[in-house]
């Protein structure tokens, strides 16, 4: 993928981010980018309550991931780096 797309694709990711984060904060949570892998792999990590919380996982995947892949169709999947299954 060009550069050029790649980085307007991370902008998209973090416009998608900042949107959830309210929610994330709401609940004594935070959410951090971390990098776009080159396969369209978001990778995150939880912050605050959200690093400790054993729902984080389901939130990741159900609230988050969802909420990514349905905005950017070229996402497939959003993990977090610090998370602990």
């Amino acid at each position: 993928m060009a550069e050029q797309n790649r980085e307007e694709l991370v902008n998209r990711v973090l416009k998608v981010i900042e949107q959830i984060r309210p929610f994330l904060v709401a609940d004594g949570g935070d959410i951090e980018f971390v990098h776009l892998t080159e396969e369209n792999e978001v990778q995150v990590e939880l912050k605050g309550a959200c690093a400790s919380c054993s729902m984080s996982i389901m939130t990741l995947k159900q609230g988050v991931e969802q909420a990514m892949v349905k905005a950017i169709p070229e996402i497939i999947a959003v993990n977090a780096v610090n998370a602990q299954y």
